[in-house]
């Protein structure tokens, strides 16, 4: 659905995944500049939101998930994945719970999917899961969600856990005290939609999915509609470290997580890449990644960053050199290491499991 707030003056639309809200309102620079401080609201009202209640909803939820949620305290904040049973990534909402509903946030064309796949598997249990259109979101960043909570409107917020590597899990790319999505966190306030421009007032000056993407991509925060394609798994993206949790119980794709975990090597790797800006254009989404003439990758979220100028997220091969000279959508590219080549992490057993065992150790 269209949002109202793409009447207001200089409002640009956007398109692709944001497609029903603004780009910018005419100044994007300073719009960026604005959120990173804490000062402005951006229009998410295009997501998706669907809740979960009943006795039995967070048990449930764990049970299909990557998440440990059992014991999740009302208005804490996290994130699940929800695999296929090779282990890519089919859904990945953000998560919180007011003690009676649990909220989840997720894309626009994910929302309808996510809340099929929900209600096929409630079985007997005491759970119901409904779409809630009469609900949006409005992003901030920097403490700025401070200014929407006083707004009778507003029902909760939701608070990014990325980067911070949660107890259970690992990571793949930076500790959290070198992360640079630690720099600046951001929130998705979930408020009445009929109520939504009345709530954005509150927050500051109106801000597009320029600057809230611009400010993700620096983050090297990945997102289902970008990040993820058919085949990509959590360790690609180095999202175990905010959505995965290596020690709770059996969950659809659980056995593709602990292999890569155990075993290293995931196929793929996130890269940041810094463009070369003095082409006045940026590649779109999906263009090849080139090292030499071999096709190492692609790019999946592309933006226009007020300090670090164009830049994108790409997935390319395990093994393309980290110094490699890239070109991405015929653009020259400077790496930057998210996910490293070597593909291991703290949590990967000093010994390969089973490497002790010899062909006679299995006779009878």
């Amino acid at each position: 659905m269209t949002s109202p707030l793409l009447a207001r003056p200089g409002a640009v639309a956007a398109a692709g995944p944001d497609a029903g809200v603004a780009l910018h309102y005419g100044d994007p620079v300073h719009e960026q500049r604005a959120l990173a401080r804490g000062e402005a609201v951006v229009d998410l009202s295009h997501l998706g939101v669907v809740t979960v209640t009943g006795p039995d909803r967070i048990s449930w939820l764990n049970t299909l998930s990557s998440q440990l949620l059992l014991g999740l305290e009302p208005g804490a904040s996290t994130e699940l994945l929800l695999l296929d049973v090779h282990g890519h990534v089919e859904h990945a909402p953000a998560v919180v719970d007011d003690g009676e509903t649990t909220w989840l946030v997720t894309e626009a064309a994910d929302a309808e999917p996510l809340a099929a796949f929900l209600d096929k598997m409630r079985f007997m249990l005491r759970v119901e899961v409904a779409r809630r259109d009469d609900v949006a979101v409005l992003g901030t960043a920097a403490g700025g969600w401070t200014a929407l909570a006083g707004h009778p409107a507003h029902l909760l917020t939701w608070l990014d856990p990325w980067p911070r590597t949660a107890p259970g899990s690992t990571h793949y790319g930076p500790p959290d005290a070198d992360h640079p999505g630690a720099e600046v966190p951001r929130g998705l306030s979930l408020v009445r939609r009929d109520a939504l421009a009345d709530v954005a007032a509150a927050g500051g000056r109106l801000a597009g999915t320029w600057a809230w993407e611009a400010l993700r991509v620096a983050a090297w925060r990945p997102r289902l509609a970008r990040e993820v394609d058919d085949r990509a798994i959590p360790h690609e993206l180095d999202w175990l470290r905010t959505a995965v949790h290596l020690s709770k119980g059996c969950y659809r794709g659980q056995e593709t997580v602990a292999r890569v975990v155990n075993l290293g090597r995931p196929p793929r790797r996130l890269v940041m890449l810094h463009l070369d800006g003095s082409e006045h254009v940026l590649p779109e989404p999906g263009a090849e990644v080139l090292a030499g003439e071999k096709v190492v990758g692609h790019l999946t979220s592309v933006v226009r960053h007020e300090e670090l100028g164009p830049a994108a997220l790409a997935l390319v091969k395990r093994s393309v050199a980290v110094d490699a000279p890239l070109r991405a959508g015929g653009i020259a590219a400077a790496q930057e290491v998210i996910v490293g080549p070597e593909g291991v992490t703290d949590a990967r057993p000093a010994e390969r499991p089973g490497a002790g065992l010899r062909r006679r150790d299995l006779r009878p």
